[in-house]
């Protein structure tokens, strides 16, 4: 006998359509619309909580029946039950509880920061308190402010104890700094042991102070409250998951910035960086004007002098020794368009392939390594995955540091019990985490993945349909595989080779696994081979095409995808197409309306030895520090200064600026419109907040001078860019600035405009996926210094700052983070009687640099970890020209140094906010 199951509830006795596992409160405002039910305790990021009871309602089991009263946020809503949201019971109750609430807490909207934007302001409006019948408490009135932090304040005398402060801090972050302590009336919110914010474990990411429904918690700009001009919605500059940030401005000023909950990318969420590292925007030590270098000095010049000047220099280099004797180094901080430009710019008016971006040195072998082995060198799926997948491996990462709104998501689904593998030389704060830490010695990824595979492939749990449907070259690599030595493999890795087994064994056997893999995978000299047996473990599992799986790297700057999408390279133009071939040779000449170069150009790299052996004569660079942030330093500054002519566009005078012959003023992020593509695919729009404080944005200065050099090229325009990018640009087909929204759209995009947000489903790019094997090699660094020098120091970034700190300095978060420091462990420290905050000479085969110790079991003996984010260390000196042997990305997380306690004592001086 079958029993038949209604689809409908009643809202006063009216039928309307549920969902299965809809909350009471979801359907409520599905039916009639937000406001339908109010609610003091909820929040969209979060779980239902079911704390302040505001949002009770009455529910019967049929029309005029008994009722009972619930609690409709963590309620699931029955078939043929009858809701009355509003009967006179539920509004005598719903009154109650907010005038029980304003008895603790001070009545001074008028001067509150959140006035008119205090959730329960807008409550006690809603509810119809007009006076409060009882008695006025005295439980958080006496407690004192907490302004330790640099951006973070509290006030309990305005907490009402929702506790969504505590669960932002929990559900989105995943810090467990918040909590609830006392009992009964003294109940109140605390800071790790009751401490301050600035002495607690925050992180400063503003979950907590945007969760809250009042002052309670905020911050020192102020960012809840309604007094601004305006309010733009624009994508984050610090890091590849491109969060959406809603910047308010008010007297022409930026005043506060906070997260949309409705932005696909990060759901309300965002780091410190993002939400309060703004202020270096309109910082004194911003670049305002072009700068001409005379006799050493540079000096203030005119726009139209500036151009005139590298305009004749380029044209005479041209014709005295060719085009191949200039290039150009674009920029992952710049938009889609800019970049686009900047290629153009090279390609078509100076007519070489000499251009490059800063994805040389952190995911090209990324790019290429996913291309061979896929035919397309972008992250296979997307973000929200996370929530399908039943495996995470992490190699190479520190995606709580570097991509910090990924890594809460990563950490979340680790702490409900999904499997976490996380291969990496430091106990990271992901490793706590993770059900299997392979916590390797550095170089030697290549063994550990091979060790993986070779499990794999010993236990018998290849996925043989995917493999005989979709890939290639499988047998000859199992047979390499397996031919392999583990003991070796084990001795070089230092990583027990049962642990890898059972790593290996999780990974294969979940239903869905993914992986994330950072710059400890691409900044080796084996970085490529290394993405390549990263897709292999996918490939040898089925764990491509659907969704929770895929291979998906953690894109270090806002746009690395996007400027090698836009060609910046050369070996490939706009859209990855190899220029090389005629016909796509031809298709470029033809679409440009200019005669280019058939040959490969020069890398980064290659450019330093080009200009050192006076085979390059001028560079244009963009928003590149390379002589703080590229390794070799001294080669580097060398090659540079090495240069007829080097013209620098840049917020600030960097080091790189400091050598450069002419300085133009750029734009940052907060100034200027374009897109942005972020390491899911997803093309976002970057709007502008505020003018350009130099008075243009970096791409009209490229406008600008391909027009002074005699290329027709209509002044810098987003939208009309993006239709020319569409046409060149396969998987750009679809894009259209307008039709981009709010959240972008994941490309390829198709001419209809649809999008992709999983890619491979039924057949690579490349037709099937390749096997390519690798065997495990020294590196070359260690091969020719290791004995000289016995340590291995390898490179990485904190969470306060972004790669040489230019913009992050010049905020409150260097009063967070103040100085790079060397990580060393406890037996390290004692053998060479080294103390907590002692001065460390570490010196390479290039040169010696000091660094404050911090000894921390965070590395193995014999490991030895640093930042670069302060010029006054220039850690670069030390580190080695050694590159990926297939993509030329440098080998920055493997230098062989010796250490001693130094002799003299550093002073650091920090940048002055």
């Amino acid at each position: 006998m079958s029993i038949s199951v209604s689809k409908f509830a009643y809202v006063d006795n009216v039928p309307h359509d549920i969902i299965p596992g809809e909350t009471i409160l979801a359907f409520l405002r599905r039916v009639n619309g937000k406001n339908a039910v109010p609610t003091l305790c909820d929040a969209p990021n979060l779980e239902p909580h079911g704390a302040c009871r505001v949002c009770s309602v009455d529910v019967a089991l049929k029309p005029g029946g008994p009722t009972k009263t619930q609690a409709s946020c963590h309620t699931p809503v029955m078939p043929d039950s009858y809701i009355y949201p509003n009967s006179p019971a539920i509004q005598r109750l719903r009154k109650n509880i907010v005038e029980l609430v304003l008895t603790d807490h001070p009545l001074d909207c008028l001067t509150c920061e959140v006035n008119n934007n205090c959730e329960l302001q807008t409550v006690a409006a809603q509810v119809g308190v007009r006076k409060v019948r009882y008695p006025e408490g005295k439980n958080h009135l006496d407690r004192q402010k907490d302004l330790s932090h640099p951006y973070m304040t509290m006030d309990l005398s305005k907490c009402i104890n929702c506790a969504r402060c505590v669960r932002a801090c929990d559900e989105v972050q995943g810090q467990f700094v918040l909590s609830m302590a006392g009992r009964g009336f003294d109940s109140h919110i605390i800071k790790g042991l009751d401490t301050t914010f600035e002495q607690s474990d925050c992180v400063s990411c503003g979950a907590c102070a945007q969760a809250c429904p009042t002052s309670a918690i905020s911050d020192v700009f102020e960012s809840k409250s309604v007094q601004f001009d305006t309010k733009t919605r624009t994508v984050c500059t610090y890091c590849g998951v491109g969060c959406n940030l809603e910047v308010a401005v008010s007297g022409g000023e930026i005043k506060s910035i906070q997260a949309p909950y409705e932005a696909a990318a990060n759901g309300g969420h965002t780091c410190l960086k993002g939400r309060y590292a703004f202020s270096f925007y309109n910082h004194a030590d911003r670049i305002r004007t072009p700068l001409i270098k005379r006799n050493g000095v540079f000096e203030p010049a005119s726009w139209e002098e500036a151009y005139d000047f590298i305009a004749a220099k380029l044209l005479k280099i041209k014709a005295e020794n060719g085009p191949d004797y200039i290039a150009g180094i674009s920029s992952a901080r710049c938009t889609n368009e800019e970049n686009y430009l900047m290629q153009k710019f090279i390609r078509a008016v100076v007519g070489t392939n000499n251009i490059d971006s800063c994805a040389r040195v952190c995911h090209s072998p990324t790019a290429l390594g996913m291309q061979r082995s896929f035919g397309t060198g972008a992250a296979t799926n997307s973000i929200i995955d996370l929530q399908y997948t039943d495996c995470i491996l992490v190699i190479g990462a520190n995606p709580n540091a570097a991509h910090p709104v990924t890594g809460a998501k990563i950490k979340q689904q680790a702490m409900k019990g999904k499997t976490l593998i996380v291969i990496d030389p430091r106990k990271t704060e992901m490793a706590k985490y993770a059900n299997f830490h392979l916590q390797l010695r550095p170089g030697t990824n290549v063994a550990v993945l091979n060790m993986m595979l070779y499990y794999i492939m010993q236990e018998g749990l290849e996925n043989q349909e995917f493999i005989e449907s979709r890939t290639e070259g499988y047998a000859e690599f199992r047979q390499q595989v397996l031919g392999l030595d583990i003991a070796e493999l084990e001795r070089v890795s230092g990583v027990d080779r049962m642990l890898v087994r059972a790593a290996a064994i999780a990974y294969a056997t979940a239903h869905a696994a993914m992986s994330f893999h950072g710059l400890g995978v691409t900044e080796h000299s084996y970085g490529t081979y290394s993405v390549m047996l990263i897709a292999d473990l996918a490939m040898i599992t089925g764990n491509v095409g659907r969704r929770g799986v895929g291979v998906n790297p953690l894109r270090g700057q806002n746009n690395v995808q996007g400027a090698a999408d836009m060609g910046c390279q050369p070996h490939q133009g706009a859209g990855y197409l190899d220029l090389t071939q005629p016909e796509i040779h031809a298709q470029y000449e033809d679409f440009y309306k200019a005669k280019l170069p058939l040959h490969i150009g020069y890398k980064i790299p290659q450019m330093y030895d080009a200009a050192l052996d006076n085979r390059l004569k001028a560079l244009w660079v963009i928003g590149e520090d390379m002589a703080q942030t590229d390794p070799n330093t001294q080669h580097v500054v060398s090659a540079l200064q090495k240069l007829d002519l080097l013209v620098v566009q840049e917020l600030f005078m960097t080091e790189t600026a400091k050598l450069a012959d002419v300085v133009l003023p750029g734009a940052s992020f907060l100034e200027k419109n374009g897109t942005f593509t972020n390491g899911e695919r997803r093309i976002q729009r970057v709007q502008e907040v505020v003018p350009p404080i130099a008075g243009k944005t970096d791409g009209q200065i490229i406008v600008d001078i391909m027009n002074r050099m005699g290329y027709a090229q209509a002044d810098y325009n987003p939208e009309t860019l993006l239709e020319e990018i569409s046409q060149i640009v396969p998987f750009f087909a679809g894009v259209r600035w307008k039709s981009l929204g709010n959240n972008g759209k994941q490309w390829p995009v198709q001419p209809d405009g649809s999008d992709t947000e999983i890619l491979h489903i039924d057949t690579f790019k490349r037709g099937k996926g390749k096997f390519i094997g690798a065997e495990f090699k020294e590196s070359a660094e260690l091969m020719q210094n290791g004995k000289t020098y016995p340590y291995i120091i390898t490179t990485n970034r904190e969470l306060e700052h972004y790669n040489c700190g230019a913009m992050t300095r010049r905020t409150r978060n260097a009063r967070i983070l103040k100085e790079d420091v060397l990580l060393i462990n406890p037996a390290d420290a004692l053998r060479h009687q080294i103390a907590e905050g002692d001065m460390v000479c570490v010196e390479s085969a290039r040169g010696k640099v000091d660094i404050k110790a911090r000894i921390s079991e965070e590395v193995k003996p014999g490991i030895l970890s640093t930042t670069f984010h302060f010029p006054e260390m220039l850690i670069n000196n030390i580190t080695s020209s050694v590159h990926d042997t297939e993509a030329m990305c440098p080998e920055y997380k493997v230098v062989a140094v010796a250490i001693r306690k130094s002799k003299g004592q550093y002073k650091h001086k920090p940048a002055t906010v």
